[in-house]
Formats: C-alpha cells, structure tokens, sequence
C-alpha cells in the first residue's frame, strides 16, 4: 500500500541528488528520498555509477524495488511525497489500481476519471514515482504507446520489459 505525505516542499528535482542509483531493465534507476519518504524516482542512462544507499529510506526503496524487479507479484509499499496538480493525482492514483499484466489504454483510463485520453497520458509522463506508480501499465489503442516522454530507446524498452516482468506481451 502506498501512503501519500502532503508537503509545502514542492521543489524537488535532481539537483537534491540521488540517494541511490540502482540497475534497472535496460537503465537505471535515480531514487530520490529523505529519511521518511521518498521524494522521486528517475529513469537513468545504463552508465550511471550506481549509488549505495544514503538513507534508511532510500536503502528500503532499494530493497522493495529489487525484490518487485524480481518478483512481479511483491506490492511495493513506501511512503510517497504528494506532488503534482489534484488532476495528475486522480490519475497516478487510479494508476495504482490497474493489476499487474492488465494494462489498460490511455483512452479507458480517461473515460474511467472523466477526462482525454492526452490529459492522461500526460500526468504518466509527469509521474514522479515511475515503477511505484505504474504508468507503464497504460498502454495505447493500437499499440504500445510512449513512456516517460519518449517514443523509442531506453525508455520504451524499459516499458516493453516491465509489462513483460508483468506478464503482459506487448506487440512491437
């Protein structure tokens, strides 16, 4: 289950620097935290140094994370910081209750919460928690769609293997 914090602290980014740095499928993965909550999650280049755990939380964010990049069933379970605007909320949280291998479309996301299939997908490239909140679970009508901005590379490939690790076969 994940648990949300509300925050006046609304500026977090990379320049705070990443608590750890750990492999990921086709990159790495950024994890931003203080000592209670995780504060973001970034798609990598596969280069990147990795980085031991700075903080209690980053090191459980480690722990969890690998433990579901190896077993697609375990329920990551962390204390989140609450950004985004009320309608990128309403997406990210109706992100949480698509089940692992069912991805749904950008569209029957949008008609669920009452929106445009462009507004849903871009709330999933401005998720802050990226395998946490699964925006990688939505998937366009006739195809894979993007990921996290782009189109191809790294980052599509990434959405491929994670619906794969679901049990999910994506078309090319």
């Amino acid at each position: 289950m994940i648990s949300w914090i509300s925050t006046s602290d609304r500026i977090i980014n990379s320049e705070q620097g990443f608590t750890a740095i750990i492999p990921g499928p086709h990159c790495k993965l950024g994890i931003q935290s203080d000592d209670s909550r995780i504060l973001g999650i970034e798609f990598l280049s596969p280069e990147e140094q990795d980085i031991s755990p700075k903080n209690g939380m980053a090191e459980e964010a480690v722990v969890q994370i690998t433990r579901w990049l190896n077993d697609p069933e375990w329920d990551i379970s962390l204390p989140l910081i609450e950004m985004g605007t009320v309608f990128q909320r309403k997406i990210w949280r109706a992100l949480l209750e698509i089940k692992p291998g069912q991805p749904k479309t950008y569209g029957e996301v949008a008609r669920e919460i009452g929106s445009g299939a462009r507004a849903v997908g871009n709330a999933c490239r401005a998720n802050p928690y990226p395998v946490i909140v699964p925006c990688h679970r939505i998937i366009a009508a006739n195809g894979l769609g993007g990921f996290a901005g782009e189109r191809r590379g790294m980052r599509l490939d990434t959405k491929r293997w994670l619906l794969a690790h679901e049990g999910y076969k994506a078309n090319k």
